[in-house]
This record gives structure tokens, C-alpha cells and sequence, in this order.
């Protein structure tokens, strides 16, 4: 493995009974990195990381982080890792100064030096000011900011957070993807979510997950240069679905096309050209000749939801 790999997947493959959750993903992250595990649920995100993590077995394939094997140098591995599963297991009943005390003792830290990284990662997770208080009268906010805390007090290598912004407020998202931001000047971050705003907002690199295949891993940039050609158009147009979808579907220019509903009578289409021409003056020309109302006209590039629509439409979703 390279020096400037903190993760490798190879030909990782997890089977239950009767179920496939991880289906042979190959996927590498480099030190210093934010990427970002991108899928619905039940893509196999929560059991990849887990795998990863030291607490499951895999069925077959490799992973190794530092390059250590998870499977057969579990406990080192764990000493490089940072974990905050999804649903985090906090001590309601402890205060939190108390808590990351205990947490540093269990990962190997002497008392000076867990006392030392308790008050690091208190100043650097916003609890300061809350330190004496009980877990378990935190709002959701702090306990995430607890959990954050616990995975950093060990200085690990590798942080890996699971759904960590899930059920939080829009002003506690920004405060823990502000910290997830800084944790990658001194660790390496992989994040599951299967939020696409989050993972553009935070992310250097996505690796999409879709029924526990892999279906991409790049930078959002690259994906959207890949995707396609040309820009996206965007359009809102007022006129019956069925032949807004005949329409589109009648020009070889288009190469992919996606209607939604919107407010009143209009229905928002995402067009993707197939040549890389802008498609603006053929869209203006058909509103007009079918007398259609037409009130947004814009080019715009692709987002990471366009992309990940589109990545997992051939594979079986149709048009709503």
C-alpha cells in the first residue's frame, strides 16, 4: 500500500443471511483527506464503516488502514481510529469533562496525558463552557459535539463519523461541519451521509454507494465534468407532463432529461444536452411554437444530486 493511503478497499464483499449488504467495493482514501461515503439507506455506508472500524468481519476482501490489515491487526487499527457511529452511545448519567476522562483511560492514555487531550478537544469541540454539565441534559447539538470529542481525545489518524449531522438544526450542521473541516489539518475524515448537500459543502472526494456496489469515486468536480456533456438547463415550463416528456424525448440533443413539480401549473426540467451545445435556444423555440407558459431559463452546472440521480437511474429508477 502506498505511503499516501490512510485507507484501501479491495474487493470488499459482506453477506448476511440472505442478503448482500457489501458487494465487492474497491475504494482507496488519501491521508489528509475528507470524503465523504454518499448513499440512501441500506446502500451499505453504515456497514462499510463498520468494517473499517474494527466491529464487524467482513465476508471476504481486504481493507487495510495505515497500512494495517482490520482483520488481522484489529487492535492497532482501533488505537489509529476515531469512530462516532450514528446512533452514539453516550453515558447519559456522566458529566462531560468526566466522560472524555473515562474514554481517554479506556483508549490507552495515562491520567496526565488524558487529562492533557480532555482539555484539548473540549476547546476544540465548543464544550468548555459546558464541561461539568450532564450528557444527558445536552441538547442534540452538544451531545453530537460530545461524541465528535470522544472520537479526537486518543489523537487518532482516522476519524470516521457516521450520519454525523443527522437530527441536528441548520446552525448546529454549520458549527460541526465548520469542526469536521478543521479535524483534516492534523487527521484524515471519512463521512457517511446520505445527505448531498453536506458532502459538497465538506467533502474533497465522494464515493457514491448504491445497493452495495460503487458506482463513483471522484471529486464532485471531476463527477460533473464526467457527467455528460455541456451544462445542465434548467427550465420551469407550464404545460401538460406527458407531452413535456414526448417533447424531450423526441430531440436528439438531449441526452437526459428530469421533471419534477413545482409551484402552480409548471413542472421544473433539468435538460443535459448530448453534444455539449447549449440547449436554451431550442428550449425558448419549442415553448413558443406550443405556446407554453415559460417563467425560469437558466444554465447551471450539474449539482451532485443530478449526478447521483443519474448515476442510479440505468440501474432501475424510473422517472417519477
Amino acid at each position: 500500500m502506498s505511503d499516501g493511503l490512510m485507507i484501501e478497499v479491495a474487493n470488499l464483499t459482506k453477506r448476511y443471511a440472505g442478503h448482500t449488504a457489501v458487494s465487492g467495493i474497491s475504494f482507496s482514501v488519501e491521508r489528509g483527506e475528507i470524503v465523504g461515503l454518499l448513499g440512501s439507506n441500506g446502500a451499505g455506508k453504515s456497514t462499510t464503516m463498520r468494517i473499517l472500524s474494527c466491529y464487524m468481519p467482513a465476508t471476504s476482501g481486504t481493507v487495510r488502514v495505515a497500512g494495517l490489515d482490520v482483520f488481522k491487526e484489529a487492535d492497532e487499527v482501533r488505537r489509529r481510529i476515531g469512530y462516532m457511529p450514528e446512533n452514539n452511545p453516550l453515558h447519559p448519567e456522566m458529566r462531560v469533562r468526566e466522560y472524555l476522562k473515562f474514554r481517554a483511560r479506556l483508549k490507552g492514555l495515562g491520567w496526565r496525558r488524558s487529562r492533557e487531550r480532555v482539555d484539548v478537544v473540549l476547546e476544540q469541540c465548543g464544550l468548555t463552557d459546558v464541561s461539568r454539565k450532564i450528557i444527558g441534559h445536552l441538547s442534540k447539538g452538544y451531545r453530537q459535539r460530545v461524541g465528535l470529542a470522544d472520537a479526537l481525545v486518543h489523537e487518532p489518524e482516522l476519524i470516521i463519523l457516521d450520519e454525523p449531522t443527522i437530527g441536528l438544526d441548520p446552525l448546529q450542521i454549520r458549527s460541526v461541519r465548520q469542526l469536521i473541516k478543521e479535524m483534516s489539518r492534523n487527521q484524515t475524515v471519512l463521512i457517511s451521509t446520505h445527505i448531498l448537500p453536506e458532502v459538497e459543502m465538506t467533502c474533497n472526494r465522494v464515493v457514491i454507494l448504491y445497493e452495495g456496489k460503487v458506482l463513483a469515486a471522484d471529486t464532485p468536480d471531476n463527477l460533473r465534468r464526467l457527467m455528460g456533456n455541456g451544462s445542465l438547463v434548467v427550465a420551469e415550463i407550464a404545460a401538460p407532463r406527458i407531452e413535456l416528456q414526448s417533447c424531450w424525448e423526441q430531440h436528439g440533443e438531449i441526452d437526459h432529461f428530469d421533471i419534477s413539480v413545482t409551484e402552480g401549473d409548471y413542472y421544473r426540467c433539468a435538460l443535459t444536452p448530448s453534444n455539449g451545445t447549449d440547449l436554451r435556444p431550442l428550449i425558448y423555440s419549442l415553448v413558443r411554437e406550443r405556446g407554453w407558459g415559460l417563467r425560469e431559463l437558466t444554465l447551471k452546472q450539474h449539482s451532485l444530486e443530478d449526478i447521483y440521480v443519474q448515476l442510479i437511474r440505468p440501474r432501475g429508477e424510473e422517472e417519477n
